[in-house]
């Protein structure tokens, strides 16, 4: 059989598989989690949506807004008719009112910013969620490049656990061991669960991530990504 005819294949499978409503739950699945933690969020902010926001998986959300910069990620995600509405900007450059979404999602998108810019971000995304704030980024600085048809694509900073921790977030592993994952990642590469494996051929790349999840999530140091979740002061934490 055609090598891309068998890789077809098992992407398909290993896409069933991640999105199994019962093994999702059990790995720690990026979307799991998201859908749990805004099961009751009506409004949400998706900061840096991209062409296909995991925000897609979560139904019960009323309204959402998508603010994108690079306008060819925008459009696809409008053709989806992932959000409500669509902003095509900078985050940097755009404002609400506080408390105007119940969650703001900044998902892959801080470590594309410098430091001091993520960390403003973040503050104003504190401002406008009634209820959390979420964030996934990679653990500590990982070397990964945009091109000339979206420079926006390379990594300016890098966060770890601890600093996130400072800020109010708690945070989980995801995406399984960085040691499993290769050292940096061009525009070609991106920084999924299904790229970028040390461990050849596919498959066992794929196996190895996702067994590693099993305790990754519990000790995100370890992790390759994390999943950072604020809650308001005045709104309860999820439990576990």
């Amino acid at each position: 059989m055609n090598k891309s005819i068998i890789k077809g294949v098992t992407d398909k499978l290993i896409f069933k598989l991640y999105h199994n409503k019962f093994l999702e739950k059990i790995f720690h699945t990026r979307e799991a989690l998201l859908k749990k933690d805004i099961k009751d969020c009506k409004s949400v902010l998706d900061l840096g949506c991209g062409s296909e926001s995991p925000i897609k998986y979560c139904k019960n959300v009323e309204y959402s807004v998508g603010v994108e910069a690079f306008k060819p990620d925008l459009e696809k995600s409008k053709l989806l008719r992932i959000h409500s509405k669509y902003i095509n900007e900078n985050i940097l450059n755009i404002d609400f009112e506080e408390d105007s979404f119940d969650a703001v999602m900044i998902m892959d998108v801080i470590e594309h910013l410098n430091k001091e810019d993520a960390i403003k971000m973040i503050k104003r995304a504190d401002k406008w969620a009634r209820k959390k704030i979420i964030i996934t980024t990679p653990n500590g600085f990982y070397p990964a490049y945009g091109d000339h048809k979206n420079i926006l694509q390379t990594h300016l900073s890098g966060f770890g656990c601890k600093e996130l921790q400072n800020l109010g977030f708690t945070v989980y592993g995801i995406n399984g061991l960085k040691i499993l994952w290769v050292d940096e990642v061009n525009r070609d590469q991106q920084i999924t669960i299904k790229d970028g494996f040390k461990i050849k051929p596919y498959i066992f790349g794929v196996s190895l991530i996702g067994l590693s999840q099993l305790f990754t999530y519990f000790l995100p140091n370890y992790a390759f990504t994390f999943y950072a979740v604020k809650n308001k002061d005045n709104y309860a934490k999820r439990p576990d």
